[in-house]
C-alpha cells in the first residue's frame, strides 16, 4: 500500500553550519536522505546569508529548482535562468545617512548590487582595510568586489544590503546603533560565517528576511506556513524558524537560537539533517 504525502510539504534549509560542514561539503548521507524526502514529495529550497553566487553551487550539487533565497532574503533568483525574481531596496534616505555613520565609526561598509551577471557582488570605497577583519574577508573574496571610490556619497541605485565586519561587540554596539537610529527601517542582526574569524553586522529593509523569502516561494506553491520546515543554526534563520510549521536548530546553534526552536537536531558535523528528513516522513509528518 503506497503511503501517505508528508505533511511538511517545503523543506527550507540555511546552508552554513547547517547543510554543509567546515569543509563545505555534503555528507553522503545528507544526500541520500534529503533524495529520499524529494522522492516522497518534500520540496527543499536553500534560504542562506550567502550571495548568489556562492548559494548556486550548493543548488546545482542538490539539483534544485526552487528559487534561491540568498542574502538572508533581500535577493531571490532562479538557479536555472539567473532571473532575479526579489530584490529589495534600502531608501536612499535611509542609506546615505546610514553610510555616513558607519563610516564616522571607523567602518568600512560593503554594500551588495544584483550584480551576479557581471562578475562582481560587492562595492566597496576603498581596497585597504582598516581591519583585520575586512582584511581577511577581502583576501578571500578579492574577484567578487568592485572598488567605486564614490560609494558613500553616490551608492548604485539597486544596493539591496549590505554589512559591516569587525569584533563581536564592535558589530552588537554598532548593530543597536542602527536600530535606535532608524526605527522600523531596518532589519540588523550579528552573524560570524564560519568562513571568517570576524564577526558581521548585516544590514538590510526592514521586512526581509529569510522567513519573507521562504513565504514567496512558498506562495508559488501555494503552501502555507504550517505545512513548511525550517532548519537553521543562527540568529539570521530566527524569523523563519519560529514562524514556520516546524522550526528545526541544529544542535551546534547559540542556546537562544536552540531555545527558540520547535526542535533541536544534532550537530552539522554529525548530519543532524538526517533527523530532520526521518521527522518529516515519519506519519503525519512526525516520525
Amino acid at each position: 500500500m503506497p503511503s501517505s504525502p508528508p505533511f511538511y510539504r517545503l523543506l527550507a534549509l540555511d546552508i552554513d553550519g547547517t547543510l554543509v560542514d567546515l569543509g563545505d561539503k555534503i555528507g553522503e548521507r545528507t544526500l541520500a536522505a534529503l533524495a529520499k524526502a524529494q522522492a516522497r514529495g518534500v520540496e527543499i529550497m536553500l534560504c542562506t546569508g550567502r550571495r548568489y553566487s556562492r548559494a548556486l553551487p550548493i543548488a546545482r550539487r542538490l539539483n534544485l529548482h526552487l528559487p534561491l533565497v540568498t542574502a538572508s532574503g533581500a535577493l531571490i533568483k532562479s538557479p536555472a535562468t539567473h532571473e532575479t525574481l526579489f530584490q529589495a531596496q534600502i531608501r536612499p534616505a535611509v542609506l546615505l545617512p546610514l553610510l555616513a555613520y558607519v563610516h564616522d565609526r571607523g567602518f568600512q561598509p560593503i554594500l551588495y548590487t544584483d550584480s551576479f551577471g557581471l562578475g562582481y557582488d560587492f562595492h566597496l570605497a576603498e581596497a585597504r582595510a582598516k581591519s583585520p577583519e575586512l582584511a581577511e574577508f577581502l583576501s578571500l573574496n578579492a574577484d567578487s568586489i568592485r572598488l567605486s571610490p564614490d560609494l558613500m556619497t553616490s551608492p548604485p541605485a539597486d544596493v539591496f544590503a549590505g554589512f559591516v565586519m569587525g569584533t563581536a561587540d564592535e558589530m552588537r554596539d554598532l548593530a543597536a546603533n542602527l536600530e535606535r537610529l532608524w526605527p522600523g527601517e531596518l532589519y540588523v542582526h550579528v552573524i560570524r560565517s564560519p568562513r571568517y574569524f570576524g564577526y558581521m553586522c548585516e544590514i538590510a529593509p526592514a521586512g526581509v528576511s529569510k522567513w519573507s523569502g521562504v513565504q514567496y516561494v512558498a506562495r508559488q506553491l501555494q503552501l502555507s506556513p504550517a505545512q513548511i520546515c525550517a532548519v537553521g543554526d543562527d540568529v539570521n534563520d530566527l524569523p523563519m524558524l519560529t514562524q514556520a510549521g516546524l522550526g528545526v536548530a541544529m544542535g551546534n546553534a547559540p542556546p537562544d537560537v536552540r531555545a527558540q526552536a520547535s526542535r533541536v537536531t544534532g550537530k552539522n558535523t554529525d548530519e543532524g539533517l538526517l533527523q530532520v528528513v526521518d521527522w518529516l516522513l515519519g506519519e503525519g509528518g512526525f516520525a
